[in-house]
């Protein structure tokens, strides 16, 4: 059930691969998963070691795998760092928006629930998921960013480099930009976020700076209804994984008690997918599973229905229950 497709467009054909479970019927509406792998990796590479496939026979989902080319960029890094590929209707994520929209469409093969349809990525596929989730929020319902940066971390490879040792710009003014790239789409988003302590590509400042970003970003989207306190999560939980790593998961929720943002910050895991399978690049077994922990994050955020209006007017109604007198003064 794993199938081969190209995109093609003006700048030449894009292969992206499909992992329907041995089970599913179509006409039957599910989730859709978007992987986005690293670079020097391959989509089959990213399938298997994030174990993605295996979960998805396990509770009947479909998965797709962008594959980046060497024609694009030779190490087969998604090109995060270019401003030409940050903006909706431009490069690398309108390319991976027409990918899902082919998915979609092709209601012969597969029904996709349109609520649920979420991106993942790992490294530079996690910096392409922060931008999808930025330029796309009417398509992905959450986010899922493994060892990934800010949007807009960096605008060329030059200063990416140095991004990658000592971390991006200010998250609250990126927090901004990615609420601007929103454009008329404009919504709270659903980030969940996997770190490790010890990684030497992408540190764990920049890990930091994507929850930094999200919290601006949703703070804006919701009118200022959704205030979140990096130093201060709802919720702090820390485990062990038997015989590996420790790890903590912090939790932020908005205003009705809802659960918007989780950062998992692993100790000691290095530059690699947590949890992964060790038979490919990238992974490290003695980790929290991380392809599990975003799947049952991701099913708890569906796309809601709400638009900036309804959020409007919530936002009015609190005014209003807030001082009474204002109401009778609008009415005279």
């Amino acid at each position: 059930m794993w199938q081969q497709y190209q995109y093609k467009d003006a700048t030449g054909d894009h292969p992206y691969f499909v992992y329907t479970p041995a089970t599913y019927h179509p006409g039957t509406a599910v989730p859709l998963l978007v992987l986005l792998h690293g670079c020097t990796q391959t989509a089959a590479d990213f399938a298997a070691g994030t174990g993605m496939n295996e979960l998805a026979e396990q509770y009947g989902f479909i998965v797709v795998y962008p594959q980046q080319t060497r024609m694009s960029n030779r190490t087969l890094c998604w090109n995060w760092f270019k401003s030409s590929h940050q903006f909706r209707d431009r490069g690398e994520p309108a390319i991976i928006a027409h990918m899902v929209q082919a998915i979609r469409e092709n209601t012969s093969q597969w029904t996709i629930d349109s609520s649920r349809v979420y991106v993942v990525g790992a490294s530079a596929g996690a910096a392409m998921a922060v931008i999808l989730g930025a330029t796309y929020p009417d398509i992905f319902a959450a986010i899922g960013v493994h060892s990934g940066v800010e949007y807009q971390a960096v605008t060329n490879i030059i200063s990416g480099l140095k991004v990658m040792r000592r971390g991006g710009p200010d998250p609250v003014k990126q927090g901004r930009r990615a609420y601007e790239a929103m454009g008329s789409y404009k919504r709270m988003l659903p980030t969940i976020v996997f770190q490790g302590t010890s990684d030497k590509v992408v540190p764990p400042i920049n890990g930091d700076q994507v929850v930094q970003q999200w919290m601006q970003t949703n703070r804006l989207a919701s009118q200022g209804l959704y205030v979140a306190d990096f130093k201060n999560p709802t919720i702090a939980t820390s485990r062990q994984v038997p015989g590996g790593h420790s790890y903590t998961v912090y939790a932020w929720k908005d205003h009705t008690g809802k659960e918007v943002q989780q950062y998992w910050k692993i100790l000691e895991l290095g530059h690699a997918w947590s949890g992964g399978n060790p038979a490919v690049s990238y992974t490290d077994p003695r980790g929290p599973n991380a392809s599990e922990a975003m799947y049952q994050f991701f099913m708890n955020h569906p796309k809601s229905g709400a638009s900036r209006n309804d959020v409007s007017l919530m936002r009015k109604i609190q005014r209003v229950l807030s001082n009474p007198l204002q109401l009778l003064k609008t009415k005279r």
